[in-house]
C-alpha cells in the first residue's frame, strides 16, 4: 500500500508518528493552512442491540480510534473526519433504517459491520454510497450492481460461493474424522458457510454426516442438536454462527458427552470470553482469525494497539474481537479511498479510487494484499486465517503462519444449497 499512499498524499511525506509503531499508516499532513476544508462524515452501521449485540458492542471503539488517529494527523487533506455510529438492531427493518439514516445525515461513506447488512445494501447502492467492511453477511459484496462495496477483509465475494480447501486442511490437521456443521436458516453466509465447511472436509477425505442449516438466528438451545451429533459419532465441529450460539453449542455437546477432537470457530476470539462461564467448554478449541493476532506482533498490530491504548483507553494486554478488527479495517480502507479521491472527495470519487486499489493489506493486519481492481465477483487466489487454541489462561497461536486454502474447481455452494 506504500506507493498508493504516497500518491494519495500528493507528495507530502507521511507525518511523524506520535504513537509507537504507527508509521505505516496513511497519516498525511494537511495541504491547506488558510482555508478550513469541510468535515467528512463516515458512518458505522453495526448491531449494538438485538441477537448480535453482545458480539458487536465493542465495534464503535475501534472504528472511532482509527478516525481519531487520522484526525490527530490532520484528517484527510485537512478535512476532519466525523464518526457516526448507527445501530441496526440486528433487524431487517432496522438495517434499512440505519442505512437511510446514514445517507440522510450526509455520510460520505458507510463502514458495514453487521450480519444483516445484506438487507440494507440496496439503499446504499442506489444512493451511490461507498461501503467498506466485512463480507460475512452475504454475497452482495461481489454481486452486480453492488460495485460500491469493498470488503476490507476479503476483497470481494464470489456469489457462487465455491468450496475452499481451507476448512478441510485445518480440520484434518487437528485430527478431525467425523464433522458436524451448523448455520442459521435466515443468513445466506451462515448457511453457505456450514455447507462449504462440510464439503471442504469431505474433499479432504473426512466424513460430514451432520449439516444443520435450519437453526433460528441467535439460537442458544442445542440440547437436541447435541444428541444428534452424539448419535452420528461427531468428533469435530465447524459452526458458522455468532459467538453466543457457538459457545452454547460447545456447552451442549460437552453436557451430552460428545468428545471433540477439533472444534473450530471463526468468531469468539476476544478477551471477554477468557474465564467466562463458557470458557471451560471451549478449552482445547481452535479459533480462527482472518486478521493478524496481537500475540504475533508486526507494525500493523503494534500501530493498532497503540492507537487503541491512546484513543480507546485499552489496556496493554487487550486484543480485538473479530468485529472490532473489522470496524478498524473498514474505517482504514474508507480513509484510503478518501485520500486517493483528492482534496475534494465525493462518494463517486471514493468508489472510483477504491476500485483502482491493487494492493491493500490494512498495514499488515491481513495475511495477503487485496486487489479491488480485478477481483469483484471473485474470491482472492488464497483464503488464509491464523488459528489460535483456547488454553487455560488465554489464546495461544498454533503456528506463526496462517493456514491457507484455494477454491476447488467446479464447486458452487450457492447453486446447490
Amino acid at each position: 500500500m506504500g506507493e498508493t499512499v504516497r500518491r494519495a498524499c500528493g507528495g507530502w511525506r507521511i507525518a511523524a508518528a506520535a504513537l509507537a509503531g504507527v508509521a505505516g499508516f496513511a497519516l498525511c499532513s494537511p495541504v491547506q493552512a488558510d482555508a478550513q476544508p469541510a468535515p467528512i462524515t463516515i458512518a458505522l452501521v453495526t448491531s449494538l442491540t438485538g441477537p448480535a449485540g453482545t458480539e458487536s458492542a465493542g465495534d464503535p471503539a475501534t472504528f472511532e480510534a482509527r478516525i481519531d488517529l487520522q484526525n490527530a494527523h490532520g484528517g484527510v487533506d485537512g478535512h476532519k473526519l466525523v464518526p457516526l455510529v448507527i445501530d441496526d438492531q440486528t433487524s431487517p427493518t432496522g438495517v434499512e433504517s440505519a442505512v437511510n439514516d446514514a445517507i440522510s445525515k450526509g455520510a460520505l461513506g458507510i463502514v458495514a459491520v453487521s450480519p444483516v447488512f445484506f438487507l440494507g445494501a440496496k439503499e446504499a447502492q442506489q444512493a451511490g454510497v461507498p461501503v467498506t467492511g466485512t463480507y460475512s453477511d452475504g454475497p452482495e459484496w461481489g454481486t452486480p450492481p453492488y460495485t460500491n462495496m469493498f470488503a476490507s477483509d476479503e476483497g470481494s465475494e464470489n456469489p457462487k460461493d465455491p468450496v475452499n480447501t481451507l476448512e478441510g486442511t485445518i480440520l484434518r490437521h487437528f485430527g478431525a474424522k467425523v464433522l458436524g456443521t451448523y448455520g442459521y436458516s435466515i443468513s445466506p453466509s451462515s448457511t453457505h458457510g456450514a455447507i462449504e465447511s462440510a464439503d471442504s472436509f469431505k474433499h479432504a477425505g473426512g466424513q460430514a454426516p451432520v449439516v444443520d442449516t435450519s437453526l433460528p438466528y441467535g439460537s442458544v438451545n442445542f440440547g437436541s442438536v447435541a444428541l444428534v451429533a452424539k448419535q452420528a459419532h461427531v468428533n469435530a465441529i465447524f459452526p458458522a454462527m455468532q459467538d453466543s450460539s457457538n459457545f452454547a453449542l460447545a456447552q451442549a455437546l460437552e453436557q451430552a458427552g460428545v468428545q471433540l477432537k477439533a472444534a473450530v470457530y471463526l468468531s469468539g476470539l476476544g478477551p471477554g470470553v477468557v474465564h467466562s462461564p463458557a470458557w471451560g467448554s471451549l478449552q482445547g478449541g481452535y479459533f480462527g482469525s482472518i486478521f493478524r493476532p496481537f500475540s504475533l506482533p508486526n507494525a500493523g498490530t503494534r500501530g493498532m494497539q497503540a492507537a487503541l491504548e491512546r484513543y480507546a483507553h485499552w489496556s496493554s494486554t487487550g486484543f480485538p474481537t473479530l468485529y472490532q478488527y473489522e470496524s478498524w479495517a473498514g474505517a482504514d480502507l474508507m480513509i484510503t479511498g478518501l485520500q486517493l479521491a483528492g482534496n475534494d472527495p465525493t462518494r463517486a470519487k471514493v468508489i472510483t479510487a477504491l476500485r483502482g486499489v491493487k494492493a491493500y493489506d490494512a498495514n499488515g493486519l491481513l495475511p495477503h494484499p487485496l486487489d479491488y481492481a480485478t477481483t469483484f465477483g471473485h474470491d482472492p487466489p488464497q483464503q488464509c486465517i491464523w488459528v489460535l487454541r483456547a488454553q487455560k489462561n488465554g489464546f495461544v497461536p498454533t503456528q506463526s503462519q496462517p493456514f491457507c486454502g484455494t477454491d476447488i474447481a467446479g464447486t458452487a455452494v450457492a447453486t446447490s444449497s
